[in-house]
């Protein structure tokens, strides 16, 4: 449910919803989403000093909280390569 809200909150904010993708990872009491974007639409996502992609996180970490597992959301670029986080 999570990664549907995590969608939709994202391509609202875009200029390209159809470049938007979403996986999830699952991991031991946590689950990692990797928003992928249009380099175009990274600075509205992320926003300035990060706002955005903060209030994101915070949102879908309040969307999963009744899982009771950690949440992280990592916002990525189509052209980005490697595994750092934003």
């Amino acid at each position: 449910m999570a990664e549907q809200f995590l969608e939709a909150l994202v391509k609202n904010l875009v200029d390209n919803p159809d470049k938007v993708s979403i996986t999830a990872e699952n991991q031991p009491g946590a689950v990692k989403y990797r928003v992928h974007v249009a380099p175009e639409d990274n600075g509205k996502v992320i926003g300035k000093g990060g706002r955005i992609a903060n209030a994101i996180r915070t949102v879908t970490k309040a969307m999963s909280n009744k899982d009771r597992r950690r949440v992280f959301v990592e916002i990525r670029t189509e052209d980005q390569a490697g595994d750092a986080e934003e």
